[in-house]
């Protein structure tokens, strides 16, 4: 299905006044920071709470990955469907407050267990944070401009993790591991308000072409037919499904790199609040930055581009992740996972643009959310406790270095990725060849 083909704009009444664009694009931005940033604390502070708490790789690995994945990934369709029948910023702020006040939970939590349950909050709240600025940003960029602003928006995951790394680091070896988690939240608890009573719900389907917007007699998709429409529809499976493999090596990676830039190459958190949050926010924000505009450029002439972008990108940083792993110290690891973070995240801006075009107003919520699920559930899910339990089974054979062979599985995860990338490719030529 092509862009938003007889989609319905606002029901009844007159449309909502409109925001400048920029506004709405750092606002939606900022939000994502706090978001990225709750999230990845646990891999920030991760030896901190392993000596307080006893926590072993396997069991980080699962309160990082598949712990929090539940709730995140399958939440965020029920959310995503009533926001596309709904005040998208209501949604949004509420769930900006929940997983605040969960942040500020894993915090004081006393045991692993009540550590796993605030975890599996804040992915409860997370999951409506998302697939709700897509949706926004949609309806206030037009076709054209969309990469380029999620890759802006998508900064915020670089951002929220340099953020972390510096404050959380600092502040965890000065304060304990706890107290960033109580500071963040609390911030995250005012934005959620002020987001609230500040930001205007934009009409849906505001900046789509006049064809798209006409056809206001068609009733609103629902929720079953929009789930097999995206399950059905190759193209939007592909992008989701390559996602997933990318998100693998990148959340399996991320959730460990600091311990392992630690454990492996000896850094300190003073060091890694340093050097570390500068790779992140150089490498990952301006991979982010060129990601959207690279895209946007490609996908004027065709929407090929959308596959061959991220197919491309990870070719180029395989090799350098693989002399991450290898490198014989913390300087040279990081000049070299500098790169590896540029062109790991390419997919992102591509997937998120595709799936959003793809689809019709009404539906952009809720396939948002599908995209999440499926590429967050593998990722996010399953990359982590990968890394985590593939760490302890090496050590329990015997291997000294055990988190550094579990990294080097996640190899072949970025060959399955560039041939679902490749694939999709493929199919988005056919269809541009029959149009």
């Amino acid at each position: 299905m092509s862009v938003a083909t007889g989609a319905p704009v606002e029901a009844h009444g007159a449309a909502p006044r409109a925001q400048r664009p920029v506004w709405v694009l750092v606002t939606l931005t900022f939000v994502y920071v706090l978001n990225f940033l709750d999230r990845q604390l646990i891999g920030i502070v991760a030896k901190p709470i392993q000596d307080s708490l006893g926590v072993t790789d396997g069991q980080l690995g699962l309160i990082g990955g598949l712990y929090f994945a539940m709730f995140y990934c399958f939440i965020a369709i029920p959310v995503g469907w009533l926001a596309d029948r709904s005040s998208r910023v209501t949604v949004l702020s509420l769930a900006c407050a929940i997983w605040s006040g969960a942040t500020v939970a894993c915090g004081l939590a006393q045991n692993y267990t009540q550590l796993v349950i605030a975890r599996m909050t804040v992915g409860f709240g997370e999951a409506g944070g998302v697939p709700p600025s897509y949706a926004i940003i949609t309806d206030t960029y037009p076709p054209g401009k969309r990469a380029a602003a999620f890759g802006i928006f998508n900064l915020g995951p670089a951002i929220g993790a340099a953020i972390g790394v510096a404050f959380g680091a600092l502040i965890a070896e000065h304060f304990g591991w706890r107290m960033p988690f109580i500071i963040i939240g609390a911030v995250g608890i005012v934005t959620a308000v002020l987001l609230r009573i500040f930001m205007r719900e934009p009409e849906r389907g505001a900046t789509d072409p006049a064809g798209a917007k006409a056809i206001e007699a068609v009733p609103p998709t629902g929720f079953w037919s929009t789930v097999r429409m995206f399950l059905t529809n190759p193209v939007l499976m592909l992008a989701a499904l390559g996602s997933g493999a990318t998100q693998f090596v990148t959340y399996g990676l991320g959730n460990f790199a600091v311990l392992f830039l630690m454990r492996e190459k000896g850094m300190n958190l003073s060091d890694v609040a340093i050097w570390y949050a500068l790779v992140l926010a150089i490498g990952m924000g301006g991979g982010m930055v060129v990601s959207g505009r690279v895209i946007d450029r490609m996908t004027r002439r065709t929407r090929v581009g959308y596959a061959t972008a991220p197919a491309l990108s990870l070719a180029i940083a395989m090799p350098f992740y693989l002399g991450f792993i290898w490198a014989p110290s913390w300087p040279l690891a990081l000049l070299l996972l500098s790169v590896v973070m540029v062109f790991n995240y390419f997919y992102l801006s591509a997937s998120v643009a595709l799936v959003q075009e793809e689809v019709r107003p009404d539906q952009r919520v809720l396939s948002g959310a599908l995209l999440l699920l499926i590429m967050n559930f593998i990722g996010l899910g399953l990359g982590p406790t990968w890394v985590g339990q593939a760490s302890d089974w090496f050590k329990a054979q015997g291997d000294a270095h055990a988190l550094q062979t579990a990294l080097y599985t996640l190899t072949p995860f970025y060959f399955i990725a560039i041939a679902l990338f490749l694939w999709l490719a493929r199919l988005l030529r056919r269809e541009g060849n029959r149009a």
